[in-house]
């Protein structure tokens, strides 16, 4: 079996990573993608794994229909909730132990976050969902991400959303949209391309947490990024995510 390149990785995934023709939530989709990570932990990595809830939810989408924007927010981090508890279940029909940690209390679906905790069930080599964001509103499942990958450890992040990367203009409406597979957090800041919250980004520029963003659709990716192999785009302060904080434990 192929040696993974990092030890404890933090696995962003868009709410759309869940969603295919049976709906919001197509368990089919969801199958696969949780044999995809007890793959990926079978090789010996700590996983953690932070939902969104776009597929259900989009705050952006609550506001223009005259939801107001705390409130939108606050909707969408319940919307995240159900996907991990999605994920969870599947997960666990494979065999592998998990925990779901919500940054908003819900006692009786999930464990609250707490970041010792959350450690000492990546090293007991359970799965860890997290789910609701922040918790604030105002801050994106991205910022989650990237906070939760620093708390934790993380040595890389990795996010998974329907798009295989970076580009400098939208792909979806401009055909002639050139990948970028290399840049560092400043060039991502600066080109504001949309594809990462900048947030995110800058959070991720202070703790020196490198960044791959992929294609979270086509079948063995998350694999291949944990291998190390180049997909997708990479942020970080080089080009090539070999400049990743160590793991502190």
């Amino acid at each position: 079996m192929a040696r993974p390149k990092y030890k404890r990785v933090l696995l962003k995934l868009s709410g759309e990573a869940f969603s295919g023709e049976q709906g919001a939530i197509d368990p089919e989709v969801v199958h696969a993608l949780a044999q995809e990570l007890k793959e990926v932990v079978e090789m010996g990595v700590q996983l953690a794994i932070v939902v969104g809830g776009g597929n259900i939810l989009r705050a952006r989408t609550g506001t223009k229909q005259g939801i107001e924007r705390t409130q939108a927010d606050y909707m969408g981090m319940l919307a995240s909730v159900i996907n991990a508890l999605a994920l969870q279940s599947a997960i666990e029909t494979l065999g592998l132990e998990t925990r779901v940690m919500t940054a908003i209390r819900m006692d009786e679906v999930a464990e609250p976050y707490i970041r010792r905790r959350a450690i000492r069930h990546l090293e007991r080599n359970l799965v860890v969902i997290c789910a609701a964001g922040t918790g604030n509103p105002y801050f994106t499942t991205d910022t989650a991400a990237a906070l939760r990958a620093a708390e934790v450890g993380a040595e890389v992040l990795l996010k998974g959303s329907t798009v295989d990367g970076i580009y400098d203009r939208d792909p979806r409406l401009d055909a002639n949209a050139k990948k970028l597979t290399e840049l560092d957090y400043m060039q991502a800041l600066t080109l504001d391309l949309k594809a990462m919250d900048a947030t995110a980004i800058s959070l991720s520029r202070e703790t020196g947490t490198p960044i791959v963003l992929f294609d979270i659709r086509e079948r063995g990716n998350v694999k291949r990024a944990v291998l190390g192999e180049k997909i997708g785009s990479v942020v970080s302060s080089l080009p090539g995510p070999e400049q990743g904080k160590k793991q502190n434990g």
